[in-house]
């Protein structure tokens, strides 16, 4: 099972200081509790083929999750891809950004998530909490951008 959870939010701050604290994965933990660690594992600035390794803690289990960047069009587009095997990956995940007219940002906020194996029993279940948190997912985002 497949499926896709999303969130959009404005941000009081211009559309390139948003796009790069996004494109900082290392900003990861700053909004997500569920984020332990996060490193960028390649050299060089974001861009496409970048991966970056995190630590995660989901239902008090945790593992390990590298994630490598398939589109990076600043100021509006960040896509990834999960390529580590876990139970339930992020097939797809990403952040599309659009400037307001009052000079802040629209951020859309998405990942579609998938079991394998035994996490096609528990995907469901991941996906609804993913859903439930959505929203407090972007209010989340917003906080950390504004507070950077």
């Amino acid at each position: 099972m497949a499926g896709q959870f999303e969130a959009t939010i404005e941000i009081d701050r211009p559309i390139a200081e948003v796009f790069a604290f996004l494109a900082d994965g290392e900003n990861d933990p700053k909004f997500s509790p569920r984020v332990l660690r996060m490193a960028k594992s390649t050299d060089g600035p974001t861009a496409v083929g970048t991966v970056y390794a995190s630590t995660v803690k989901d239902a008090g289990m945790k593992t390990q999750r590298e994630f490598r960047i398939t589109e990076f069009e600043p100021p509006s587009r960040i896509r990834w891809t999960e390529i580590s095997k876990n139970l339930v990956t992020a097939t797809e995940g990403g952040y599309d950004l659009a400037p307001t007219p009052e000079g802040g940002t629209r951020l859309r906020v998405f990942n579609v998530l998938e079991g394998h194996g035994i996490g096609k029993l528990i995907a469901g279940f991941a996906l609804s909490a993913a859903r439930r948190d959505a929203d407090a997912f972007a209010q989340r985002i917003k906080a950390a951008v504004t507070a950077s």
